[in-house]
């Protein structure tokens, strides 16, 4: 199964209000497994950086500004993706400023189906936890000290090995539910060149018969001549 990791930077955080997206990092999981695929990219929000904004990820106006604009990768954006199920920690959020690109693009949404919560997920098995991606890196022993600030693609790689731990750990393709299994091919081969030898005798011989009986001559009391009352 393909899954895609995904994670957005912004200006802000309502798209409804003129906020934008300026980076997106997306990685591509088969099987629950990093393929070493992955889409990068920071964009050109034709507006400000708020300062506030910019204290969370980093990037600058001055960075941004010769950058390209959303709807000039939107196509290679869209091919990457496919048809896969999105993940994303509060997809609503990502999803939202997604959308909010595709339509001034003038591009068909992605359809909400998609969406895999991964904050949704941790708070059904970590009912009452933290559920940052902070606090779930250090529940599930997450190397995340690379992290000085917010990055798209680098959240997303965080965020797959988190992801996989939610949905049951390293060893998930142990597990017999039919749906994680759909995909998993036996092959047996059976040799046609193989000899096969008789089966070897196993009774005793006429010597070997008589070196025994002369043995249990020398028996003093055996048990099976103890007469029972």
């Amino acid at each position: 199964m393909r899954e895609i990791i995904f994670d957005t930077e912004t200006t802000g955080l309502d798209p409804q209000r003129g906020d934008r997206m300026v980076e997106i990092g997306c990685i591509e999981m088969v099987n629950r497994v990093l393929t070493g695929n992955t889409f990068h990219a920071y964009f050109n929000p034709e507006r400000d950086m708020p300062a506030e904004a910019e204290a969370v990820h980093g990037l600058s106006a001055a960075f941004l500004a010769d950058k390209p604009k959303f709807v000039e990768r939107a196509a290679e954006l869209i091919e990457f993706i496919g048809d896969s199920p999105l993940i994303a920690h509060n997809a609503g959020f990502d999803f939202g400023f997604l959308n909010a690109e595709l339509a001034v693009c003038s591009l068909d949404p992605v359809c909400r189906s998609r969406m895999v919560d991964t904050v949704a997920i941790a708070r059904t098995r970590h009912p009452g936890a933290k559920l940052s991606l902070d606090a779930l890196c250090t529940r599930y022993g997450v190397d995340r000290s690379h992290r000085t600030k917010h990055g798209a693609l680098l959240d997303a790689e965080l965020l797959a090995q988190v992801y996989v731990e939610l949905r049951g750990g390293r060893q998930i393709g142990l597990e017999l539910a039919a749906d994680q299994r759909d995909d998993i091919v036996t092959t047996v081969t059976i040799r046609t060149d193989r000899v096969f030898r008789p089966a070897r005798p196993h009774a005793a011989s006429e010597t070997e018969l008589a070196a025994h009986a002369e043995f249990i001559k020398t028996l003093k009391a055996p048990l099976w001549s103890v007469e029972t009352p």
